[in-house]
């Protein structure tokens, strides 16, 4: 049974996520043409959208390598579990709120490799942060080659930034204050009986951030995540495309940054309404009409929720079974 201030707590995160998509989409939605949106939709190619379904499979799976890079710098988990894990995780940031998919995937891994749940977090949450500053790197590239960038997303950029810089600090220097971890938890007001728990899970942690500190281990990351995000912006420009819209390659990456960064504010399972608004403000300022925004990002979901839905009930299937034959 959870505590009453957690549940109050829960409670308040979904009543604003679910405050800030109404507003969002009130915006987004005003004044929108809803024959002229199901006319672009229903023109769209079956074969590109199938190729963006494929494009986005390769993706996730890169993603899944790219995570397995950070937790096998203390074990060994083998590609098939981590993919299956990943998928089983993005389905539940989908469809579950306050991205609980993160604890998905966690608890996946650990039950099946053995490594430790906080340690297993923290890559997790460290990958996260990782996409945060390659976003904001690639929002910034972007917009100072754009003489006129959407003014949302411009302003956006620096404070994102700065969050980046600070989460990237943290990785770099928290880890060495490992040895100093007992200490200051000695000296902290909680139970007596608390202070061995906490050591552990602030252990763990830092040696999931710690991962980061190998140079090898860190150029895949790098590597990986620049293959991972060059191929959503291929998905975003075949995807529009499929619906008969042209998207530049520089646009189609500050959409990518936009929704993705759009994605760390409270949200409703599956980004509604954040994603409609992100639509409707990076693209109409480079000549797509809010029903050409609209009925993209619709059809992008939909994709969405198709391939992750997919890949992600087979991941959860797989998991059960096997806990089941044990």
């Amino acid at each position: 049974m959870s505590a009453p201030g957690v549940s109050r707590g829960r409670a308040v995160s979904i009543g604003v996520a679910f405050a800030l998509a109404a507003v969002l989409l009130y915006y987004s939605l005003r004044g929108i043409n809803w024959s002229e949106v199901s006319r672009i939709a229903a023109g769209a190619s079956a074969a590109r959208l199938l190729a963006v379904g494929a494009i986005a499979t390769i993706a996730l799976f890169l993603r899944a390598c790219r995570w397995r890079v950070l937790l096998n710098a203390e074990g060994s988990v083998s590609v098939p579990s981590v993919f299956w894990a990943t998928t089983a995780g993005y389905f539940g940031n989908n469809f579950l709120p306050a991205r609980a998919g993160e604890l998905v995937r966690t608890f996946m891994i650990s039950a099946r490799s053995g490594l430790d749940a906080a340690y297993v977090l923290a890559t997790a949450l460290s990958e996260r942060l990782a996409d945060v500053i390659a976003l904001v790197s690639i929002a910034a590239v972007v917009l100072l080659t754009i003489p006129a960038p959407p003014g949302w997303l411009a302003g956006a950029i620096r404070p994102f930034a700065a969050l980046a810089l600070l989460g990237a600090a943290g990785i770099a220097l928290l880890p060495f204050l490992a040895p100093h971890a007992p200490a200051v938890i000695a000296r902290a007001p909680m139970p007596n009986a608390l202070r061995p728990k906490l050591v552990s899970v602030v252990d763990s942690a830092l040696r999931g951030m710690r991962a980061f500190h190998d140079v090898r281990r860190l150029s895949a990351f790098v590597a990986l995540t620049a293959v991972i995000w060059t191929l959503d912006a291929i998905g975003v420009v075949v995807g529009a495309s499929a619906l008969g819209l042209e998207m530049p390659f520089r646009v189609a990456f500050l959409l990518i940054a936009g929704l993705g960064l759009g994605s760390a504010l409270p949200s409703t399972p599956g980004y509604v309404g954040i994603y409609q608004f992100v639509a409707v403000s990076v693209l109409t300022p480079f000549g797509f009409t809010r029903n050409d925004a609209i009925a993209y990002i619709l059809v992008a979901q939909a994709l969405g929720y198709a391939v992750i839905g997919f890949w992600g009930s087979l991941g959860i299937l797989r998991y059960r079974r096997a806990r089941a034959a044990e």
